[in-house]
């Protein structure tokens, strides 16, 4: 229990034990000025119906407050699980975005990626011919000068 209510329950138990010891002292009637009027009442009940009559209205504008708390804060969670369920939303249609663009970048990627192998597999059987022509080229060529060291060697005297 806090110390706060712990006080006023005892000031309460205290005031209530006060009042029974003296009730004689309490119902004694005495004479009242009401500012226009005077009037014959016991003083002491009619100022513990005012401390009642404050106590009472001391519990209920607490318990307004405690309800008008529970409502705003009900109020702020609704606002704060609607902002988490937007923000949710926000996030997956980030992702799905992410995701396409991602997919449309790896396709361009794996086009560029054929596009350059076909390039290179082009200019690769390019060169492939070229060192093939070569090579016939350079047999052609050491063909002849064996036929032509064999024409030599033919008409030189031995």
């Amino acid at each position: 229990m806090k110390i706060r209510t712990l006080f006023l329950l005892t000031a309460l138990g205290a005031i209530t034990a006060f009042a029974v010891l003296n009730w004689s002292a309490f119902m004694a009637p005495t004479t009242l000025s009401l500012g226009v009027a005077n009037v014959q009442a016991p003083l002491g009940l009619v100022l513990l119906g005012m401390l009642v009559f404050l106590v009472v209205l001391s519990l209920a504008f607490v318990v307004y407050l405690q309800t008008s708390v529970l409502l705003d804060t009900r109020r702020n969670a609704r606002e704060l699980q609607a902002c988490q369920e937007l923000a949710e939303k926000a996030e997956v249609s980030r992702f799905t975005e992410l995701r396409g663009f991602l997919d449309v970048a790896l396709k361009k990627q794996a086009e560029r990626e054929g596009e350059l192998r076909a390039a290179m597999l082009a200019r690769l059987d390019q060169l492939d011919r070229d060192l093939q022509s070569r090579i016939e080229q350079s047999e052609n060529t050491v063909s002849a000068y064996i036929g032509e060291l064999d024409d030599r060697l033919e008409k030189t005297p031995r």
